[in-house]
This record gives C-alpha cells, sequence and structure tokens, in this order.
C-alpha cells in the first residue's frame, strides 16, 4: 500500500483517532487525507471501512484538532461529511504515513455515493490525440463517473463493485498506487489496454465486430440515415435518434407507443444548446455540473418532441461515450428511456436485446454490469422567480440524502413510499437513503423492479429494518409489499395518510418539525386515500405542537369511472361542473349520446366516492379550455394548461387584479364549484383562453394568502405533484413572498417521490393522529 515518509514524532505527542461519516467514498476522499497529512507533516494511516473514513495520526492534541479542521474545510468538492469525531487512540508510533486496506466488517454506516457525470480533466483528456486515453469511451478519475449503479457490497472498493472483472494493465495499476496522480485509489480506473468494452448488435442480436472508434463513427451515420439506437448508459439503456429527423422521431413514438410525451435531447455542447434554447445562468451551471441532469429550457420544439409545450428537457453528454458520439454527430439527439410505455429502464444487457430490439434497429451495449437501474434526473426553475423543481431525483442525486430531522433516533425503518412516482426510504444507523425514481407501480415489470432495488439497498448496507410504515392504501403494490415484508421479518408495521407524509416531508426538509410556530400546510396533488375514505387531493393541513389537524379543503365533488377519470379530463370537468350554468353547452360535444345519458346519469344519483383533487380539477378546467380531453400521459393536461398560462404571463407578466371567487367557508371548504362557474362565465363571454388560463393559477395563489390570513400562520409549506407547477410556484412567491416564510421542496421533488421521506419523519417523530 502506498506510503509516505514523514518526520519523526516530535516529543509530547500522542495518537489520535479521527472517524468521518457520510458521502466519503468514492469521492478520492483517501488520497485527499494522504496529501493533507503530507502538508501538516503527521504521520499515520487511512482507511475505508463501512461506516465511513478512519484515520490514526501521531500528534498533539492542537495539531490534531488544526488537522481534522483543514480535513473538514478542505474536504473533495463532492464529499459531504454528515458527522465526524476526534478522541485519543492507543498508543503507537507510526513511520511515514499509509493508506491501509480497506476492513468490511460491521454494519455499514455511510452515506451511498451517487453517480457523478464527465469531469473536465477527463473529457480534456479523452479528446486530446496524445493523450493515452484519447478516444477510450470509458474515461474517469476519483472526480468522475459511475458510484451507485456499480456497487454490489461495501466498502466502496474496486473488488466490491462490478469492475471487479477488470485487471488494470501496469500502466492503470501505477496510477492507481500513485498518490500524486488524480486516479489514486480510483477503482474506476481503466484504459484502452485493459478496456471495459463496446459491443454493438442488429436489433434481432446480431453482433457486429467493430472497433470502439469504427463504432462510434457507425452510430453517427446511422442517426443520420434515421436509424434508433439504444445505448447503454450509466443507470441504464437510453434510446436515441437525430432529433431533426421528423421520420425518426415518428417511428419512435410508434414502436414506443409514446403519442405525445415529451422526449428529452442530448445536445453536443453548452454552445449547441444556447444556438437552440433561452438559456439562463442557473440552467447552465446544473447542466455543467457534476449532477448533470436533464433540465427544462425555454424554447421552441418541434411538434414531435414536446407536443404543445415552449420548453425542451435538455441535457449534455455526462458519460465520456456520449461526449464521443455527440461530437461525431455534432447535433442533437433524441436520448429518452430505454424501455417499453409503462416499464421500468432496462439495465440488463440479455433483456435489452430482448425487449428493446423491437423499438431500436441496433443495441450499443458494453460489458461492465449495472448493479441497480437509474433514469435521468429532470429539474426545472420557474420561469420568473428562478426557483428549482425536482421532477425526478434519480441519477446523479439518488441515493444520497443529507438530513439532520431524524437524527438520534435508534430505530432502522423501511418506508414503502405511494404508487405513483414511487420511491422508498430507509432509516439505517442514523442516516437516511432515498431510493431512486422507480416509476410508477401500475405493471408486474415495475414492480419487480421496485423490489430487486429494494433487495439491493438491504445487501448494500446490510440492514434490516426494526419496522416499516406505508400509505394508508391497502391496494397500493407498495404497501402489500411493506406489509408482506413487516410479516416476513416478524417487526411492526403501520399505515400513515399519504397527504400526511406530503406536509411531513417539507416539514422534514426544512427542520420544521421541532419548531415552535405552527406551520400551514398545503398539499395539494392528483389522489390519495382520506381517512374518511374520500379521494382526497386539495388540502390544507395545520402543524402546532407535535400534532395535525385537516383545517380545509377544496369542495367535494364526484368521483366517477375509476381510473377513467384521471385519464380522460373531460370526465373531471363533467363532473366538478355538474349542475352548473352554461357548463353543457361547452361540454356535451366532447362526449357520445351514450356516454353523455350515461355519465349524467351517474352524476345525479351521485357517487359514493368524492374527491378534493387539486389535480382534478387542473383537469377540468383544461378540458374546459379546450386544451386536453384525453391525457396519453400522467399530467399532460395540467402541463398543457400551465403552458396557456406561461404564454399569456410572457406578454403582461405577474401582475394580476382580477380572480375567480374561492374563499372558504367557515367550515375551511373551498367552494370548487364557484371556481368552475367563474371560468364558465369567462368562457361564455369570450375572453382569452390563455388570460383564463393564467387567471386561474392566479386565484390559486390568492386563495392560499386567503387561507393563510384567516388562519393567522406565518409559516407555509407546500408538497404534492401540483407544485411541480412553474407558473403556480411563481405567482404564490409573487403573491405571498412578502408577508410570509414560504416552504417548497429544494432537495425532493414535490411529487410522490417525498412521500416514502414523509413516512420515516411521521414515523419516527411520534406525532398525535390527525384531528380530522
Amino acid at each position: 500500500m502506498p506510503t509516505s515518509n514523514h518526520q519523526q514524532p516530535a516529543a509530547g505527542t500522542s495518537t489520535w483517532h479521527l472517524h468521518l461519516e457520510g458521502q466519503v467514498q468514492g469521492v478520492g476522499f483517501r488520497p485527499f487525507v494522504y496529501r493533507l497529512a503530507g502538508e501538516h507533516g503527521l504521520n499515520g494511516w487511512v482507511n475505508n471501512t463501512v461506516d465511513g473514513v478512519h484515520v490514526e495520526i501521531n500528534a498533539g492534541e492542537a495539531a490534531a484538532r488544526t488537522f481534522l479542521d483543514d480535513l473538514i474545510e478542505k474536504a473533495p468538492r463532492l464529499s459531504r461529511i454528515v458527522r465526524h469525531r476526534i478522541e485519543p487512540a492507543e498508543e503507537q508510533v507510526f513511520t511515514g504515513f499509509n493508506i491501509i486496506q480497506s476492513h468490511a466488517e460491521g454494519p455499514a454506516n455511510l452515506l451511498l455515493t451517487p453517480d457523478f457525470a464527465i469531469c473536465e480533466d477527463c473529457r480534456k483528456e479523452l479528446l486530446t490525440p496524445e493523450n493515452r486515453r484519447f478516444g477510450y469511451p470509458f474515461i474517469t478519475c476519483t472526480n468522475c463517473g459511475p458510484r451507485f449503479s456499480i456497487a454490489r457490497t461495501l466498502p466502496y472498493d474496486r473488488e466490491t463493485t462490478t469492475m471487479a472483472v477488470f485487471k488494470m494493465c501496469p500502466v492503470c495499476e501505477a496510477e492507481y498506487e500513485n498518490p500524486l496522480d488524480r486516479r489514486y485509489y480510483s477503482q474506476t480506473n481503466s484504459c484502452p489496454k485493459c478496456p471495459v468494452e463496446l459491443q454493438f448488435f442488429t436489433h434481432a442480436g446480431a453482433l457486429i465486430p467493430e472497433e470502439p472508434g469504427r463504432i462510434i463513427e457507425l452510430v453517427s451515420r446511422l442517426w443520420e440515415e434515421g436509424k434508433i439506437i439504444a445505448i447503454k448508459g450509466i443507470g441504464g439503456y437510453l434510446l436515441t435518434c437525430d432529433a431533426a429527423n421528423d421520420k425518426a422521431l415518428e417511428t419512435l413514438r410508434q414502436r414506443k407507443h409514446r403519442p405525445s410525451k415529451p422526449f428529452a435531447l442530448m445536445f453536443p455542447d453548452i454552445e449547441t444548446l444556447r444556438r437552440t434554447a433561452s438559456l439562463r445562468p442557473e440552467e447552465a451551471d446544473l447542466l455543467l455540473g457534476p449532477e448533470s441532469p436533464v433540465v427544462l429550457v425555454e424554447s421552441e420544439p418541434s411538434m414531435l418532441i414536446a407536443p404543445g409545450l415552449s420548453q425542451t428537457g435538455a441535457m449534455l453528454p455526462y458519460t465520456p461515450l456520449y461526449e464521443l458520439l455527440l461530437r461525431s454527430f455534432g447535433k442533437p439527439i433524441v436520448a429518452t428511456s430505454g424501455n417499453r410505455s409503462n416499464s421500468p429502464i432496462v439495465f440488463r444487457d440479455e433483456k435489452a436485446l430482448d425487449d428493446l430490439g423491437g423499438i431500436a434497429d441496433f443495441i450499443l451495449t458494453n460489458n461492465r454490469e449495472i448493479a441497480v437501474p437509474q433514469d435521468d434526473s429532470v429539474v426545472r426553475f420557474t420561469p420568473f422567480h428562478k426557483k428549482k423543481i425536482i421532477l425526478r431525483r434519480s441519477r446523479g442525486m439518488a441515493p444520497t440524502f443529507i438530513n439532520s430531522t431524524l437524527a438520534g433516533r435508534g430505530q432502522n425503518v423501511f418506508a414503502g413510499g405511494a404508487m405513483m412516482k414511487s420511491t422508498f426510504a430507509l432509516l439505517h444507523r442514523q442516516n437516511i437513503y432515498l431510493s431512486q425514481y422507480l416509476g410508477d407501480l401500475e405493471s408486474f415489470e415495475t414492480e419487480e423492479n421496485y423490489r430487486h432495488t429494494v433487495q439491493h439497498f438491504f445487501r448494500l448496507l446490510g440492514a434490516k429494518p426494526d419496522c416499516i410504515v406505508a400509505d394508508k392504501h391497502p391496494n397500493y403494490p407498495s404497501t402489500i409489499f411493506s406489509r408482506q415484508l413487516a410479516a416476513d421479518l416478524g417487526i411492526p408495521f403501520k399505515t400513515v395518510q399519504h397527504h400526511l407524509a406530503h406536509f411531513a416531508a417539507v416539514l422534514g426538509e426544512y427542520l420544521l418539525t421541532d419548531q415552535p410556530e405552527p406551520v400551514l400546510g398545503v398539499i395539494w396533488d392528483g389522489t390519495g386515500l382520506g381517512d374518511d375514505g374520500m379521494v382526497w387531493g386539495g388540502e390544507f393541513f395545520s402543524f402546532a405542537n407535535g400534532s395535525f389537524r385537516r383545517s380545509g379543503h377544496f369542495g367535494y365533488f364526484n368521483f366517477i369511472l375509476g381510473d377513467k377519470m384521471p385519464r380522460e379530463p373531460r370526465i373531471s370537468a363533467l363532473s366538478a361542473c355538474h349542475g352548473l350554468d352554461g357548463a353543457e353547452l361547452v361540454l356535451r360535444k366532447k362526449f357520445t349520446e351514450t356516454e353523455w345519458r350515461l355519465y349524467t346519469s351517474m352524476l345525479n344519483k351521485g357517487s359514493a366516492l368524492q374527491t378534493s383533487s387539486v389535480g382534478r380539477i387542473f383537469d377540468a378546467v383544461a378540458s374546459l379550455l379546450g386544451v386536453s380531453d384525453l391525457q396519453t400521459y400522467e399530467g399532460e393536461a395540467a402541463m398543457l394548461l400551465e403552458n396557456r398560462a406561461l404564454r399569456y404571463l410572457r406578454l403582461h407578466g405577474l401582475a394580476f387584479s382580477d380572480h375567480y371567487p374561492a374563499a372558504p367557508a367557515k367550515d375551511g371548504v373551498i367552494p370548487t364549484a364557484a371556481l368552475m362557474q367563474g371560468i364558465l362565465q369567462d368562457l361564455q363571454a369570450g375572453l382569452s383562453r390563455d388570460f383564463i388560463a393564467a387567471k386561474f393559477h392566479y386565484s390559486l395563489a390568492v386563495l392560499v394568502k386567503t387561507v393563510a390570513r384567516q388562519s393567522g400562520l406565518r409559516k407555509i409549506a407546500f408538497s404534492g405533484g401540483v407544485f411541480q407547477n412553474s407558473v403556480l410556484v411563481d405567482f404564490i412567491i409573487h403573491c405571498l413572498g412578502q408577508d410570509f416564510e414560504l416552504y417548497f421542496h429544494e432537495a425532493l421533488s414535490p411529487n410522490d417521490e417525498n412521500v416514502a421521506f414523509g413516512q420515516l419523519v411521521l414515523e419516527q417523530s411520534g406525532f398525535d393522529e390527525m384531528l380530522l
């Protein structure tokens, strides 16, 4: 193991042990400690274990504490230290400073490091003809490359990852063992002499034997010819084609059964993107950073890229392979998840050949195994106030989540999450692990992927929960799985209400659970089982003194036709507007005569199941305005309605004076019918539909302000999928930002991805049951 020869310890020194926990593996931490010890003239050692990084040094107490302060202050930029301690150790005399062998004994107690995009140093080497890694598609160093996606067990060392089967050549091994080299202890180190190998197949599974450089050229030529290529990335396969080839786009949509859901685009570089889109500094910074997510940017995408929308999901090449491919092609490509509709991203090679051969014309894979799949993360910023909104938290972000809300809690807890936008959470040895986005649990394959990822986390961490918590809905696959897991392990199982978990998630994210001031919670989404058996989704809660109270909600309207209602906004409009003046004139033409008779008869009789869902209200308004009657993907109607509102606001700004009546009654119920009647009246008056869309969004912000003033609460927390809407968030900041403290999710998505964390907070905080 590497050794440096420092001076002999001075008289009066003793031995000190330092323990650092957090995201400290896979980020070049041991080489950093080695070099810093040299700067301080200290002897000792550093190693990785399953509970972090350990250091022992010979030093006086003052020198040891100075060294610790320097460790924390100058730590590698990709590291995140969450806990540290220093204490005297058994006296030893060290000669030199060593990096010693990692130890895998004991329970895991450290954060899992996410995957990182290619760094600038590696990009420069990749593109420099004189460099020995010139054109090598799997160049990495301690500052970039796969981490979480290749880890099998802990600690994070080469032999515990899917890189274990790749033996380093003598030159790579020398780099790996040289403390002054950027690849010192880089577990993903390889080169053209000891390579991860590309393999290129036809859609029928026939291998096309080519050298790596020729494969890059071949893929570029095939894109030019309009072919669809499935490419293995860090967390799974992407389906790609020329973004400017309409025939290729139509073919991809047809084969993937994706008629209108937007495609993300990968651009060769930031300059090419700037020529296509209006790119703001905060968006560019995120695209160029180590997370490198998909970022929604203002543009005018074609109807085949993002139908009806004025934003494009843009990303930059985040792996060296994509860097080479995009530089060769020189134009943007579509880069969408490699899967069939409603299935999880494909990450196993044999499944790619089986499943993606019916979509892609060719498949580009490699022989480095992916241990756990991940989709690309997706982020947007609001157009006026530039508020960051995470739409999908996955590659580059998960599973790291540093938060002290649950610090000191002794139990290990598994939280099963929700059904849509599923994730799970694990509290293990005081660390919080939030899984990557796992998709909607509506298919057997997605459920299997959920179970696979849960077991991967348990195996990786050596974790066994003491109790399990899940959503109150008994038929959610995540709840069924969690209940069975608790039974198999013989441990307690409990359920919590869906929207309460949303509220707890934002409270926990901002450490508001233990502060004395009451908080108003505004929790709006599409669906969740309420404590009264109804479908909630337009809720106001208050939190004070460890107790929750449902203080208000949108007025109930009939929930009919089961899952057909969320898929068809026209049904939400029919229900929310039932019995209102002018409704039949607008709505009848959207239905056949048979449908109209059947559905209105159901509404006249009344449904036992009612809903307060703001998600369904957005659907209803979208249908009234002629934006969407039938959705082809979840959230489509709301996105198109938001786009209509944004079109008006870009011309007129956020200043508004008129709003729809929606003040709550004394019992806290907001009159949904009055809101819908106002919209119908504006339609009858012939007002612009873009104006009505903007006025609707503004009215919701005014409603929140009215409720907040009536409650007397100054702190307001927001959660639920509705707050993915950038126009609504901007209106709320515009209307309430001066007078109230507003808390929107920052590190989590507002959608159901955060439910699992909220379940952890509720289970571990011991709050009182909610009062209806």
